[in-house]
C-alpha cells in the first residue's frame, strides 16, 4: 500500500482567516494537535512580526515531536535566514518557498514577468538549500497558470535543490480531472514528491484530493478548521473508506482524529472569527527578556494599570527573572507579575481567620475576621459559593463595595497538595489594583489576594 503524506496547514489557514493573530497558546495547541493525530508535517504561517513570531515558532518547533515543521521563507534572502532561525531547533525542519506562477499573480503581487520569476525561484531555493536539505517549492495559484510554465517552475526549483513540489489551487475553481492533469504533468517532469493543496470553494476538495493521490500525487495539504479548505477529518474519513480499493493510506490516527480536533477547536473556536474590533488588545501582549521598561509600561496600560516609574521598574525586573525560565509572557502572566511586584503596600488589613460553609442545597456562608490597626473586625455574608460569600464578608468588614474587575485561580504546583494561586483585580475610581495570594487552600488564597488588592487601594488613598 502506497503511503500518502499529509501536511497540516491549520495555522496558515486560521491566521489568514482571522483579522488578528492567533494567541501564543492557540498556535502551540494547533501544532501539537496536528502532531498528535499523525500529520507528517505542520506548516507555520508566514512571519509578520519577527520578534514575536520567532518566540512562538521556536516554542512550537520544540513541542512538535514527530512531524516536520515547515515555514514560508518570504521573498528575500534575508527573510530566508530569519525563517530558518525560527525553526532550526525542530527535529525535522523544512523551508518553504511560496511564489505565484500564474500571470495575474506574478504581475499583480510581484510586478515581474515569467523569466524574472524563474530567477527568483532559483535564488530563494538556493538560499534555503544552503541552510537545510529539506526545501519545498509551492507553486501558488498553479491551476490558473500555463501548465508549461508550472512545469518549468517546478524543474527550476528542483534543479536548485528543492526536494518537494506543491501545486496549489488557490482560486478554488478547478475540477478533479484538471487537478489530476496538472499533477501528472509535473510528476513526469521532476523526480521529487509532488503534493496538492486543493480548495473546497466549489465543494470538491475531497474529490479533487482523492483523484490526485489516486493518480500519482504523493501528498495532500489539509486543515483541521477554516473556510474553503480541505478538512482533515473529511479526507481521513474518505480515505478510510476507499484506501483499500485505491491501494493508498496515510499515517493519520483515525481513532484520535475527531476527538482531538474537536477538543482543540473547543479551546479556540470562540474567538477564531471575531472581528478586530471585538478582540481585546490584551491578546496582543507578548513580552520577553529583550522587552524594555517602556514596553512593560505600555502593556500594563493595555491591561488597565497606571503604574509609576518605580513600579514599572519592579515589574520589568520580575519579567526578566521569569523569562530566564520561559521564553515569553502574555497578558495573564503580566497581570500576575504586576500583582506580585507592583504597588506593594503595608498590611493595613490583615487576615486573622475565616470560616466558610458550602452545600449544593443552600447558599454558601462565610465569616471573615480581619485586623485593622489594633482593631478586630468581623463580617458574615452569604453568596454563590465560598469565595463569593468570603468576598462579600470582607466588604461587610470594611463597609465598602469595590468593583471586582477580574478573578483568576490556577495551580502553581502539581499533586493532590498543590498550591493554588489567586489573582484579584479591584477597580476604584476608574483605576485598577491587583493582588495575589498563594495557599494550599484556594479559598484562603482568594481571600489573601482580595486583601492584598484592598491594602493597595487604602495605601494610595492615604
Amino acid at each position: 500500500m502506497r503511503k500518502i503524506n499529509v501536511s497540516d496547514i491549520t495555522l496558515k489557514k486560521l491566521s489568514a482567516d482571522r483579522q488578528v493573530a492567533l494567541l501564543f497558546r492557540e498556535k502551540t495547541a494547533i501544532a501539537v494537535c496536528a502532531d498528535l493525530i499523525g500529520a507528517d508535517s505542520v506548516e507555520l504561517a508566514p512571519i509578520k512580526s519577527l520578534r514575536e513570531d520567532s518566540i512562538v515558532y521556536k516554542t512550537v518547533a520544540q513541542n512538535v515531536q514527530n512531524a516536520t515543521v515547515a515555514i514560508p521563507v518570504g521573498s528575500t534572502v534575508a527573510s530566508v535566514v530569519d525563517a530558518w532561525e525560527c525553526i532550526k531547533s525542530a527535529k525535522s525542519p523544512r523551508l518553504q518557498i511560496e511564489l505565484p506562477v500564474s500571470t495575474v499573480q506574478m504581475e499583480y503581487n510581484y510586478h515581474i514577468k515569467a523569466d524574472k520569476m524563474l530567477a527568483k525561484i532559483a535564488e530563494l531555493v538556493k538560499a534555503a538549500k544552503g541552510l537545510t536539505e529539506d526545501v519545498e517549492f509551492s507553486a501558488l495559484d498553479a491551476t490558473r497558470a500555463e501548465a508549461d510554465f508550472v512545469v518549468n517552475a517546478a524543474k527550476e526549483a528542483v534543479a536548485n535543490g528543492a526536494t518537494l513540489i506543491t501545486l496549489c489551487d488557490d482560486a478554488g475553481i478547478s475540477l478533479p480531472e484538471e487537478i489530476v492533469a496538472l499533477t501528472q504533468a509535473v510528476k513526469a517532469a521532476v523526480n521529487v514528491p509532488v503534493y496538492v493543496q486543493v480548495s473546497d470553494k466549489i465543494n470538491m476538495a475531497v474529490a479533487s484530493a482523492i483523484a490526485a493521490v489516486a493518480n500519482g500525487a504523493d501528498g495532500v495539504k489539509c486543515s483541521m478548521a477554516g473556510g474553503d479548505a480541505l478538512l482533515t477529518g473529511e479526507i481521513a474519513d474518505a480515505l478510510k473508506v476507499c484506501s483499500d480499493r485505491l491501494g493508498i493510506g496515510t499515517g493519520l490516527n483515525n481513532t484520535k482524529i475527531h476527538a482531538s480536533i474537536d477538543d482543540m477547536l473547543a479551546k479556540i473556536n470562540h474567538e477564531v472569527y471575531e472581528s478586530e474590533s471585538t478582540v481585546s488588545e490584551k491578546k496582543k501582549i507578548l513580552l520577553d527578556c529583550d522587552s524594555t521598561i517602556a514596553q512593560v509600561a505600555q502593556a500594563a496600560s493595555v491591561l488597565g494599570y497606571d503604574l509609576s516609574e518605580a513600579d514599572c521598574g519592579k515589574v520589568h525586573k520580575a519579567l526578566i527573572q521569569v523569562c530566564q525560565k520561559k521564553d515569553a509572557v502574555g497578558a495573564k502572566e503580566l497581570d500576575a507579575l504586576i500583582a506580585s511586584a507592583a504597588m506593594q503596600a503595608p498590611s493595613t488589613y490583615h487576615l486573622e481567620s475565616y470560616t466558610t460553609n458550602s452545600s449544593n442545597l443552600t447558599s454558601s456562608m462565610s465569616q471573615v475576621t480581619l485586623r485593622f490597626n489594633d482593631d478586630i473586625i468581623c463580617g458574615v455574608s452569604t453568596g454563590d459559593g465560598p469565595i463569593d460569600s468570603a468576598f462579600r464578608a470582607i466588604e461587610q468588614c470594611i463597609g465598602y463595595h469595590y468593583e471586582l474587575d477580574d478573578f483568576q485561580v490556577q495551580s502553581v504546583t502539581e499533586g493532590k497538595e498543590a498550591l493554588g494561586s489567586a489573582l484579584v483585580r479591584l477597580r476604584n475610581n476608574g483605576k485598577l489594583y491587583s493582588g495575589n495570594g498563594i495557599s494550599a487552600d484556594i479559598v484562603a488564597a482568594s481571600i489573601r489576594a482580595y486583601i492584598n488588592a484592598l491594602n493597595k487601594i487604602v495605601f494610595e488613598e492615604e
